[in-house]
């Protein structure tokens, strides 16, 4: 043969399996000497910026590219996650989908695009359409999308493989390159990859094309539009792990020693057989996810046969000494470990792939709920979909951070992703900061909750995206259990929907046999076949009964009494969780007469409700009508101690589902709301989720101008066992909680300003304390950032609560005056909110009016940039404020 230049002409060699070892030798030597042997092997390489993006089809397109004529090309990318033979072998159709489609081209000018960084969602950006349906946020979401990316690749990477791995792209997605038509991917919450490499160009542009297809009428939330998590090109060996390819478990597990067993898979995407070596090697993590010292442990090295463009597995054990164990916060300690394996071919590394994993053992049981590590943890869980506010679906590490950290100081221990897959980072958050994992997939099976939601395309794609969730989230410790399902309309099918159930459970018990199934049940009864189908059972709603106080009793719909004693004598070998509870109603810092008496009432509109606002009050009694305030979900968990806990709906506020007000743009269930401030609930769930604590919080605020000598209820949440209520000094008298009582209430208080105070104690001593003075008229604003250092990686941001004060500093709680931001710096104002769920500003405007006293302003570092960015916020008649942050490069 003659020699080549490179690997100049070697790629024909080795997809024809000759000369395998002189490619990938030639490949090693061609690189840069100063690049490590992982970059070498393996590279994964952020592929978010220079996008250019345009909305709609070009002129002739005419339903060309509707997944319903094309299904027979895009069913081939999902083939390696199915068993469906008739899928599974599928080859694509003869020619070249897309071919006469301009934007597909790659000499196609698209210089007149809008250039976008990843994750990019178009539909938050607007405008608020008020006309439009509420249940989505009244954002133009639907749609459909192009983006394009222009990018060259060496001449010298001719021996690579190529993969295009991305995190989410909301929806039927389909990508080419170069003119070509690669592969694409339906399921706008699902990970995918697609194989760039038969159509790559070495040594030249190429052009990479992705379009959206987001219906009307397919989801009953807002569900993001574009491409909104992110996006990776991975290089690769042609024998490489496959993807997702490792499998970490653990057995056998105590503080003395625990048994790790490893599974691999090895992918030869070449035309020669290999034999193959995986030696991996096991590091501890620190806190911040980074490896630390020499590596705890080696499995044994292990060789395996892999024929050209077949897998093959290895399976592998060992035993570690004195493990630190993964375990939620704040009882236990989430610490984390790393499997790093690397494959030999011909005595030379050809891949190096890292698997984090955590080392626990869970236990399920019917009596006691659910136990890591042999210790019994009561699930404090918040429901969250998968919006970050004003930022929209885009992901942002950082944003979901900030929401996490807000939930733990609150006490909650466990996240229920409603009700689909999260984004991988939003993992790695749960992993690093020790929340438990309920891992959610679909919230539609056959039967449809909107016209053109994911029904249309379950029986073609249910299974591959199963599979595909299994493999990508298998290896988090944060996740504990699976499910398959929410609501879905198959309860009411008997048979039929519990052979769906069946067909679902089973897929995912032969991808991960380690941990338990469930799906999420509203209407389904104890005597149904549904129920017998999942591992756990989990109930929305019914625990604590639906409509069934005399509060509710003239509402229509679903009414069901407390099910948690009919669920657990029909199914005694099963642990029960409340995967949805509570659906109660608020709008921060508004507070609304008369109160309502008890503990739990439907929101009317002559009680808890102001129909002309739109607005619900504050009081935290009030609820959707299938709902229960969070008092009567307590003491229905705590008369019911063998459930395992519960998931209250939601944490945070959400665009969308606006109930009970459908005019309105976003969510009144959160404890937190949209902006992320917290509303009076967030103190009744601390109460009762951090006993510990010593806390107090008072409400309503104490500034009543037009209620002078009217009864205005105090109620109180505390961690203590009794407290004082004091007014201008006098005391109200002292209370004590009853049993299953969980605030204090003064429901007779005459209103005078002046100052409110509480005195909690517990077990007879001081407690905590809280105070609410009157304010007066409003004459500054404060700013306060969440952070004092933002990361200059075009990811970074930093929070500012701006708050209206009078001239002592106190919250004016109905200002509601126009705040105008600006900012001076290596930084840009990415987003405003005020957390009120009736505005219909852009979330882009930099000025707002405040809602009750707080609004909000989000700021981004600017790439690479470093140095002081100061943010500057003014009001007419108000001294202004500004805060200083200090941008970081890496």
């Amino acid at each position: 043969m003659k020699q080549s230049s490179g690997c100049t002409g070697l790629r024909n060699w080795c997809l024809l399996g000759r000369h395998m070892s002189l490619c990938t030798a030639l490949v090693l030597i061609v690189a840069s000497a100063s690049r490590t042997a992982q970059t070498l092997v393996r590279e994964r390489i952020s592929f978010n910026t220079d996008w250019r993006f345009a909305k709609g089809d070009p002129d002739g397109t005419a339903g060309k590219l509707r997944y319903s004529n094309i299904r027979d090309w895009v069913l081939v990318t999902g083939a390696s996650f199915t068993k469906d033979p008739n899928v599974a072998n599928k080859k694509r159709p003869a020619g070249n989908l897309g071919l006469d489609v301009v934007y597909t081209q790659a000499r196609f000018d698209d210089t007149g695009w809008r250039r976008v960084t990843l994750p990019h969602d178009w539909g938050i950006e607007g405008p608020f359409d008020p006309h439009a349906p509420g249940g989505t946020g009244k954002r133009p979401f639907a749609g459909i999308g192009w983006y394009r990316k222009h990018f060259t690749v060496p001449v010298d990477n001719q021996c690579r493989q190529f993969y295009l791995y991305v995190d989410g792209a909301m929806s039927y997605a389909n990508v080419w390159l170069n003119g070509q038509y690669v592969g694409g991917w339906p399921y706008g919450y699902a990970s995918w990859r697609v194989d760039l490499t038969p159509y790559v160009k070495f040594g030249g542009e190429n052009v990479l094309v992705m379009r959206l297809d987001n219906p009307p009428n397919s989801s009953r939330w807002y569900p993001g539009a574009g491409i909104y998590r992110n996006v990776w090109l991975v290089k690769t060996d042609p024998v490489h792990v496959g993807q997702w390819g490792t499998f970490v478990t653990t057995r056998d597990v105590s503080p003395a020693s625990a048994t790790i067993d490893l599974e691999i898979t090895i992918d030869n995407d070449s035309k020669a057989d290999a034999t193959v070596e995986a030696i991996t090697h096991v590091f501890a993590l620190d806190a911040d996810g980074n490896k630390t010292g020499n590596a705890v442990a080696r499995f044994e090295p292990l060789k395996t046969p892999v024929a050209a463009g077949e897998s093959a597995k290895l399976e592998v054990s060992l035993t570690l000494e004195n493990p630190r164990l993964w375990g939620p916060l704040p009882t236990q300690t989430p610490h984390r470990y790393v499997a790093v394996t690397t494959l030999w071919y011909q005595g030379k590394p050809v891949d190096q792939y890292e698997t984090r994993f955590g080392i626990r053992s869970l236990r399920f049981d019917p009596d006691t709920g659910i136990h890591v590590n042999g210790k019994r943890i009561y699930i404090q869980g918040a429901n969250q979909h998968h919006d970050l506010g004003a930022l929209g679906a885009a992901f942002n590490t950082r944003a979901a951070e900030r929401q996490l950290e807000m939930l733990r100081e609150m006490g909650c221990n466990a996240i229920r992703m409603a009700h689909n897959p999260p984004a991988p980072e939003l993992l790695e958050l749960t992993d690093r900061m020790g929340f438990l994992v309920v891992d959610e997939i679909f919230d539609v099976w056959e039967m449809k909750k909107t016209p053109l939601d994911f029904h249309l395309i379950f029986p073609d794609w249910h299974e591959q995206d199963l599979r595909a969730l299994v493999r990508r989230d298998r290896n988090h410790p944060s996740v504990i259990i699976w499910s398959f399902g929410n609501e879905v309309g198959e309860q009411y099918t008997g048979e039929e929907g519990a052979a769906v159930a069946q067909r679902l459970h089973d897929i995912v018990k032969e991808e991960d046999p380690t941990r338990p199934t469930t799906t999420a049940m509203n209407w389904a009864k104890p005597n149904m076949p549904l129920p017998e189908v999942p591992d756990l059972i989990s109930l929305n709603y019914q625990g604590e009964g639906i409509r069934n106080t005399p509060a509710y009793a003239h509402l229509k719909g679903i009414n069901t009494p407390p099910l948690y004693p009919a669920f657990r004598k029909a199914f005694s070998d099963k642990v029960i969780l409340s995967s949805e509870n509570a659906a109660a109603l608020s709008s921060r810092g508004t507070y609304i007469f008369p109160v309502y008496e008890g503990v739990s009432a439907p929101v009317k509109d002559e009680s808890g409700g102001d129909p002309k606002k739109q607005y619900v009050s504050a009081y935290e009694l009030y609820t959707a009508d299938f709902g229960s305030s969070a008092d009567k979900v307590f003491a229905s968990l705590d008369q019911h101690p063998y459930v395992a806990g519960g998931f209250v709906w939601s944490g945070w506020d959400y665009l969308g589902e606006p109930t009970p007000y459908y005019s309105s743009r976003s969510s009144y269930f959160g404890i937190i709301d949209l902006a992320g401030f917290k509303k009076d609930r967030f103190y009744l769930y601390q109460s009762h989720w951090r006993p510990d604590l010593p806390m107090a919080h008072l409400l309503p605020h104490w500034t009543w101008p037009q209620r002078i000598g009217q009864v205005t209820p105090v109620h109180v949440f505390t961690s203590g066992d009794e407290a004082e209520l004091f007014l201008n000094g006098k005391s109200l008298g002292k209370k004590t909680k009853g049993p299953y009582a969980y605030r204090l209430r003064w429901d007779d208080v005459t209103y005078q300003p002046g100052e409110l105070k509480v005195v909690a104690y517990k077990e007879g001593k001081e407690w905590a304390t809280d105070v609410m003075r009157t304010a007066g008229p409003p004459a500054r604003l404060l700013a306060k950032a969440d952070r004092s250092t933002i990361a200059a990686d075009g990811q970074g941001l930093a929070f500012i609560t701006v708050t209206i004060v009078d001239k002592d500093d106190v919250l004016v709680p109905h200002a509601k005056n126009r705040v105008c931001f600006s900012i001076d710096g290596p930084g840009e104002i990415v987003a405003t909110d005020n957390g009120d769920p009736t505005s219909f500003e852009s979330f882009q405007s930099k000025e707002r009016d405040a809602f009750n006293g707080l609004c909000l302003a989000i700021v981004r570092a600017r790439p690479d940039q470093a140095g002081t960015i100061t943010l500057k916020a003014e009001s007419g008649g108000l001294v202004d404020t500004t805060t200083t942050m200090r941008s970081q490069a890496e």
